[in-house]
């Protein structure tokens, strides 16, 4: 048998050893290659195969969508299946079967080939370099072909369903050609459906929904900020949407960037764009938005001249006529036409007989303005832009919006809906006459009023003019006792106890003093607030409801209502509106005014569009859009506002009741501080002060202040270090408990950052939008403002150095060994009658919120 080998044992051995060793040289290298994001010539992509982008972030291959078994090239995310395709090749044409291939052809086009190679869909790109393309799947999920060195084609400009960050879909202003994106036409089919969405035509800044060629939605026109016609959006800085320079680029398109999360626009095959975003705790796709969900919001729903109103579960909307109009059929879709003819379209015969009053604007309001308006450049104020359409005959309506202009109607109102909160306000031009029958209506009722009120008169006028001399005498004895309640006030900081009518002079006092604090009618408010409705609750405060509410001149406002039995009296309320109408900065809220009627007591602040910080901070699906940049201002904002209070401000004040309800967000995530019912102005010593009333909130409590009553501007410091801990985790600190280490979110955030493992502590929502060096220097301010003795931590002024200086060093916190037992919420109000004994033995009383 050995005459058969050609080679001795030995020289076999040697071989085989050779190729061994050249398998184990050669293997790693070959798996440490990965797979590629580039497709060249003579190289095809067969079924089965994919390419990946560089970062891994975008895969390209071969799928099947849904229950179909149909092979399409498309492009999804790489990290998750097939269901989240962003793009898809031959959505028209699909392989049958898997012997499909995506190569670049002859021409140096993109294409793909059956079985047979027969092509099925192509890039379609002329005048190509043969053998000279390559194709390559990029980071931003854009599917780019090079030629010779140039960029000739790119799937971003051929879009399918899902709009992407980088994408520049929109209208041609020169060749009035307008790119839009297209449904699939069901979820197993993606072939194109029967619904697409872009940019208007018209060139009115606003976004479409099309079912077919008829308009199914539409987005209001694009204010600079947010689309005026989609109820309460996020402003910019969340959606991060930009409108393009289109007079320069000669191309209007809308277009974001990617912020803190995966997330995409769908157009799905039901017609309605939604936007999803990806939350890495749960590993879920969140419908953060979507539009058209009600019936008001298909286009033109209740028809022309008319207004839709939802109803509280969105699916039997209201329709009406707008004032002077009436039903021209009784379909109520059939819309609505004027009843009385404006003064200027009447002929000769009819002005002859008519009163000669000229025609007036009848203010709407909270309304989603009529499609097909006029933009008015020329005019650039509300009262020019009256003036241009009361001179305009053909003008039916217009509208003032800031960051637009002036928008004139001048054709039928269509797809008017009035919104339960936010809109704008619209002016409706009528006749005279339409004016004229309400007051008609009411002359009856003034008639009656005058003869009752002038019976009264004469029998009350002797009645009146005999108590007037009782009360007068009674007057000046309270106004002396007032004006010594004035004094005693101003000299102890607010510690009055004459009585809620003694408090409504020294506020009286203040305005006096300069300070611009207006105080405001029940009435006012009730109307503002329309008799405190439901629909205005922005929410529920320890001490009371807040409400939203418009002033009559269109000033939005926050109204907090002080429940009766919420422990804040006329002492906390007196002390907030004192206190605030002192304060000017930044990072404070701003106090508007003030109300009283006998045992209501309300507070009237400027509006916050994003409401507080716990609202977004402590929710599954909106602290997606707090990503780290948006955090560390935050963080900011909140220490110099509490700098101003403790240093800067003329009173020098200690908030005592700092935490994220009471930080309050407006419309570009500045924080303000708010909620200064339990702040107490400090000496320019800054020592500290004893109560026995602690007031404040669970998990917020300095140890000293908690157990002994004791505080001082390193109180508000141990707060602040337990909101900024908040922050960074994403944990409420009076809730949280890790039950396997036994540790609440302090002791936690202490054994990570002493381990070097911050990343573990930070919110998974940003941990991809901040760098562990940041991160580590904010988790040890946080340790240092909690540690627990008050002479330990640093003051604000030290913290926003140690928070600004990148180069700085920070000290060494010590362990924090205080821990509120107490884990009801922060938004919980009571008054818990739990006394505990200070260390110079005297009583506490503990009042939590």
């Amino acid at each position: 048998m050995g005459g058969f080998y050609p080679f001795s044992d030995s020289t076999l051995a040697i071989i085989l050893s050779s190729v061994l060793f050249a398998f184990i040289f050669f293997l790693p290298t070959t798996q440490a290659a990965g797979p590629s994001s580039q497709l060249s010539p003579g190289k095809p992509l067969t079924d089965g195969a994919t390419l990946v982008s560089p970062g891994e972030i975008f895969e390209l291959g071969f799928f099947s969508p849904g229950n179909s078994t149909n092979r399409y090239v498309g492009i999804w995310y790489h990290n998750f299946s097939t269901s989240t395709v962003l793009w898809v090749a031959n959505r028209e044409s699909p392989v049958l079967d898997t012997s499909g291939s995506l190569s670049i052809s002859g021409d140096g086009n993109l294409v793909v080939l059956d079985g047979r190679k027969a092509v099925l869909w192509s890039s379609k790109v002329t005048s190509l370099s043969s053998n000279e393309s390559t194709a390559e799947l990029l980071d931003t999920g854009n599917l780019m072909l090079n030629n010779s060195g140039f960029n000739v084609w790119q799937s971003f400009d051929h879009p399918t369903d899902t709009y992407l960050p980088g994408m520049k879909i929109g209208l041609d202003l020169i060749t009035n050609v307008n790119q839009v994106f297209t449904s699939w036409r069901s979820v197993d089919d993606p072939a194109t459906g029967n619904f697409s969405i872009g940019v208007a035509p018209d060139q009115s800044t606003q976004i479409f929904i099309w079912e077919g060629s008829k308009p199914r939605w539409r987005s209001g026109r694009w204010d600079g900020q947010v689309f005026i016609g989609i109820q309460n959006m996020v402003p910019t800085y969340i959606y991060g949407f930009k409108l393009s320079n289109f007079e320069q680029e000669k191309k209007m398109y809308f277009y974001y960037s990617q912020f803190n999360s995966s997330h995409r626009y769908v157009l799905m095959p039901d017609g309605i764009e939604r936007h999803l975003v990806w939350a890495n705790d749960t590993e879920k796709w969140y419908q953060f938005w979507a539009q058209p969900i009600t019936q008001c919001e298909i286009y033109n729903w209740c028809g022309n001249n008319a207004t839709c109103t939802n109803s509280a579960d969105g699916k039997s909307p209201t329709c009406s006529c707008l004032k002077g109009f009436e039903r021209e059929s009784e379909n109520l879709s059939g819309g609505c036409v004027r009843r009385t003819p404006l003064q200027c379209e009447r002929n000769k015969s009819s002005i002859a007989t008519a009163s000669g009053q000229p025609d007036g604007f009848y203010l709407m309001q909270g309304v989603k303005l009529p499609d097909l308006s006029h933009w008015d450049s020329g005019s650039v104020t509300y009262s020019q832009c009256e003036v241009a359409c009361s001179a305009n005959c053909s003008c039916k309506a217009y509208s003032f919006v800031t960051g637009i202009g002036c928008l004139m109607w001048g054709r039928d109102l269509v797809d008017i809906h009035l919104f339960s909160s936010g809109g704008n306000d619209f002016y409706l031009r009528l006749a005279a006459s339409e004016f004229d029958d309400h007051k008609k209506g009411l002359e009856g009722y003034v008639i009656a009023i005058i003869v009752v009120s002038a019976v009264l008169l004469i029998v009350g006028g002797i009645y009146l003019m005999w108590k007037c001399k009782i009360r007068m005498k009674r007057f000046y004895r309270r106004l002396i006792k007032r004006q010594r309640s004035v004094e005693i006030t101003r000299t102890n900081g607010g510690e009055d106890s004459s009585g809620e009518f003694s408090a409504v002079i020294v506020m009286h006092e203040q305005e006096k003093g300069g300070h611009d604090v207006s105080l405001f009618s029940f009435q006012t408010i009730e109307d503002a607030t329309k008799s405190f409705s439901s629909s205005n609750l922005l929410g529920e405060g320890g001490f009371g409801p807040v409400y939203k509410g418009i002033l009559p001149g269109g000033q939005e406002i926050a109204v907090k209502r002080l429940s009766r039995s919420s422990g804040q009296g006329m002492e906390e309320f007196k002390n907030e509106v004192i206190l605030i109408a002192k304060l000017q900065h930044r990072n404070l809220v701003r106090l508007l005014g003030y109300c009283i009627r006998r045992e209501d007591k309300m507070l009237v602040y400027e509006y916050m569009s994003n409401k507080s910080l716990d609202v977004f901070l402590f929710d599954t699906s909106r602290k997606l859009l707090l990503d780290w940049k948006t955090r560390s201002s935050i963080i900011e904002g909140i220490a110099r506002g509490l700098l101003y209070l403790h240093r800067d401000s003329r009173l020098r004040i200690i908030h005592r009741d700092l935490k994220a309800s009471n930080i309050l967000l407006d419309e570009l995530m500045n924080p303000k501080i708010s909620d200064f019912g339990m702040a107490r102005i400090f000496g320019s010593d800054g020592n500290e002060t004893t109560t026995k009333r602690v007031v404040g909130t669970y998990g917020y409590m300095s140890p000293e202040y908690a157990m002994q009553g004791l505080f001082s501007v390193k109180s508000d410091v141990y707060s602040f270090g337990v909101l900024l801990i908040e922050i960074v985790s994403g944990k409420r600190n009076s809730t949280y408990y890790n039950s396997e280490l036994s540790l609440n979110l302090l002791g936690y955030a202490w054994k990570l950052w002493n381990e070097d493992s911050v990343m573990e502590f930070v919110d998974s929502s940003i941990v991809s939008s901040c760098s562990v060096k940041e991160v580590s220097r904010c988790i040890n301010v946080g340790l240092l403002c909690v540690q627990d003795r008050a002479i330990d931590r640093p003051t604000m002024s030290s913290v926003i150095l140690m928070l600004e200086g990148e180069n700085s060093m920070c000290p060494m916190p010590r362990q924090p060994t205080f821990a509120a037992e107490m884990s009801q919420s922060d938004t919980d109000s009571s008054t818990f009658d739990k006394r505990i004994v200070s260390a110079n033995a005297s009583i506490t009383m503990l009042t939590g919120r």
